[in-house]
């Protein structure tokens, strides 16, 4: 599952980012319900990838929000990027599993106003071992295309790999060439996701290598944040799972 989160806030119009422009500083018993929700939501996931997840904040009432959906959707690994470090706000991407990842690194992406970044979760260190990659890119199309290629060239190497994330632009976007390019990667779906209370935009993506296989795709119609959280299920190589086997009976 991949799901922006807007650090537990729900907006429901776009009048909304004004009215309830002080949730994006302070905290309210909503945004507990709201992850509550979106706990409940990823129990039956193997593997989440977060975005606008709050570290220990002012607006996150000095959670972690992404440890306090760890425990209550009961995920043994969990981990978090943070992208930006603002005192009342210190959101990032956050990655939650049911698997050990043998490694988790955190990228900073390319562009003129700092904040954004990738959270490359490995499962195994060879090349053909399985890659996660959970992304938040910029708004603007200039910014877009940099950390598209800087994408593109992280994850050419890897056979089997999924980045998934807030791509902020629709799959057929001329910023996002780069990552379709000789066509190593693939969208899993074209559903819109945003905005949440009127979905016409495709902008929270799953991309995919040719050997991962993707065999179910749905958005989620909740009202829990201003984006829809999109769940996928893929089979994954055997070699993938024969590593993801090994690295379970090592914990």
């Amino acid at each position: 599952m991949t799901f922006n989160i807007q650090a537990g806030a729900y907006t429901g119009s776009y009048r909304e980012y004004v009215t309830r422009s002080w949730q994006a500083v302070l905290p309210h018993k909503g945004k507990i319900q709201n992850l509550a929700a979106i706990a409940k939501l990823a129990e039956g996931c193997d593997v989440v990838g977060l975005q606008e997840a709050d570290s220990v904040s002012v607006r996150s009432g000095f959670r972690h929000q992404v440890e306090y959906l760890a425990e209550s959707a009961h995920f043994p690994y969990w981990s978090h990027q943070r992208n930006r470090g603002l005192g009342v706000a210190q959101p990032g991407n956050g990655v939650l599993s049911r698997f050990p990842p043998s490694s988790v690194r955190a990228h900073r992406l390319p562009g003129a106003i700092p904040g954004r970044g990738a959270l490359e979760v490995r499962f195994g260190e060879e090349p053909d071992d399985l890659r996660v990659v959970i992304v938040h890119m910029a708004l603007t199309a200039a910014g877009q295309l940099k950390q598209a290629n800087y994408l593109a060239e992280l994850v050419r190497p890897y056979s089997n790999a999924v980045v998934l994330g807030d791509f902020n632009c629709a799959p057929d976007s001329p910023a996002l060439a780069a990552l379709f390019a000789d066509r190593h990667l693939r969208p899993a779906s074209t559903l819109p996701t945003f905005p949440s209370w009127n979905p016409v935009r495709c902008i929270d993506l799953v991309l995919t290598t040719r050997t991962v296989k993707v065999k179910h795709v749905e958005v989620l119609a909740v009202a829990v944040s201003d984006h829809l959280p999109v769940v996928v299920e893929v089979e994954v190589s055997r070699h993938c799972a024969e590593t993801l086997a090994a690295l379970t009976e090592q914990t």
